[in-house]
């Protein structure tokens, strides 16, 4: 059986590494991507990958990303969009949107629409990591959506993993009748470096004697690795938000198809170029 490629976001370390991992010794072709160079690499060597790196932060290096992939690999399996964090006090990337959003959302959001042609072609699962923070944290305002009025690290992270489930319910709705596949999930409470930029409180469960009662990065990656190995449709529903491996309840705007519909056309438009506009109605 020929090899699927596999491509993860937010692989240098985490659960994204450990996925990395577990698929490799599966047999399947893993692409790394990560924001640190060396870390990135040292995964890609462990597992036998090939490895790109990119800074969420700044847009052009996502389309750059595509545009390597896209060259790279004309089939692609599976698009983990995996790639993310808590942030500290509010802060403008170089693409003039407030950092969490982008990171976790505009990025993955823009990556995911620049391979859409090789993805439909694939029939691919596209996989977003979300979290439980969409419903502890969010306090989603469409009109807002780089928060400039009540900023909070908590509220931006939970709004931006919201978004992450909007995005999959409408991805779904867009493109799975061309073949795409997609679902949203929360990893757990995972004992990783995942806070450790941040201001939020939450970093200090990270840095505490709670860090021993988290998750290992193994079994948070463990819904992730099951949806990109699994058969969609039979084995999970695509449009989904899923908690160790089963459908879970979200956010209750995360079942607003109205609002996924907006966020997809708002995206669209925050992430555009004059030069190369994404289609919000696509």
């Amino acid at each position: 059986m020929t090899a699927r490629t596999i491509i993860l976001t937010g692989a240098s370390d985490g659960i994204g590494a450990s996925a990395a991992r577990t698929l490799a010794a599966r047999g399947e072709r893993i692409v790394v991507v990560g924001r640190s160079a060396e870390k990135t690499e040292r995964i890609a060597k462990e597992t036998g990958a090939d490895f790109f790196v990119a800074d969420f932060a700044d847009l052009s290096q996502v389309r750059r990303l595509a545009a390597q992939l896209k060259e790279r690999y004309p089939r692609i399996d599976v698009l983990a969009n995996n790639a993310g964090g808590i942030m500290g006090d509010r802060e403008l990337t170089v693409d003039g949107h407030e950092k969490t959003f982008q990171v976790n959302h505009l990025a993955p959001f823009l990556l995911t629409n620049e391979l859409l042609d090789v993805l439909t072609a694939s029939n691919a699962t596209v996989i977003n990591t979300s979290s439980v923070a969409n419903s502890i944290f969010a306090k989603f305002d469409i009109n807002d959506l780089d928060a400039e009025s009540g900023y909070s690290t908590n509220r931006a992270y939970g709004n931006a993993k919201l978004a992450n489930i909007l995005f999959t319910a409408e991805l779904h709705h867009r493109f799975h009748a061309a073949g795409i596949s997609t679902a949203s999930f929360h990893p757990g409470g995972v004992a990783t470096n995942f806070a450790a930029e941040s201001t939020s409180p939450m970093r200090l469960a990270y840095k505490s004697f709670l860090k021993r009662f988290m998750l290992t990065p193994e079994q948070g990656a463990d819904t992730l690795v099951w949806l990109a190995t699994a058969v969609p449709e039979r084995d999970w529903t695509s449009g989904g938000y899923y908690v160790k491996r089963k459908l879970s309840k979200a956010n209750k705007q995360a079942y607003d198809a109205a609002l996924a519909r907006e966020l997809w056309e708002r995206s669209a438009e925050m992430v555009a170029e004059d030069s190369d506009r994404l289609d919000p109605h696509a």
